[in-house]
């Protein structure tokens, strides 16, 4: 079976974005999705994919899910269904979901890992993420980060979880 994890940040309300954009910036969260995803296979819809700084994301494999029959983005792995990314994913490492919205709720009963970044926050926002059930996934890691600056303007916690 191949690994699949998802990788994001959440707010308490269960907000992920507005505008197609991130909620907010912590300096600690992306550094540690860098180290996390690299060298590995990334997977995002479209729209996730027009969205970051730059195009593709260095040192990882990128599968980009549209359904644009025979659309071709350079550098990337395209798919044409949640089946066809599956199939492209690399069977020998762990392989990133990294959004959006519908892209994760999608591939959320095929992951076997979460990897959740809650901000102890409350945005306005337009994009969410599924609510993480305590009856499908147990909690294998947590540490809180209650210290703010201004690279880090908001409290966090990282938690892993793992399909039951």
């Amino acid at each position: 079976m191949k690994q699949i994890s998802i990788i994001v940040a959440v707010a308490i309300n269960n907000a992920i974005g507005k505008d197609n954009k991130l909620l907010c910036h912590l300096s600690e969260d992306l550094k540690r999705f860098k180290k996390l995803t690299t060298g590995h296979t990334i997977i995002m819809g479209k729209t996730t994919y027009y969205s970051l700084p730059n195009r593709p994301l260095p040192n990882r494999r990128s599968i980009v899910i549209t359904d644009v029959k025979d659309e071709q983005i350079d550098n990337c792995v395209m798919a044409y269904s949640i089946e066809d990314a599956i199939a492209k994913c690399d069977p020998e490492q762990e392989n990133f979901v990294i959004g959006g919205a519908s892209i994760y709720r999608q591939f959320l009963h095929y992951a076997n890992k979460l990897y959740i970044t809650w901000i102890h926050h409350e945005f306005e926002a337009d994009t969410f993420f599924p609510h993480v059930g305590e009856k499908d996934w147990t909690v294998i890691s947590k540490e809180d980060f209650n210290d703010t600056d201004e690279k880090n303007p908001f409290p966090y916690s990282y938690v892993i979880y793992k399909r039951k």
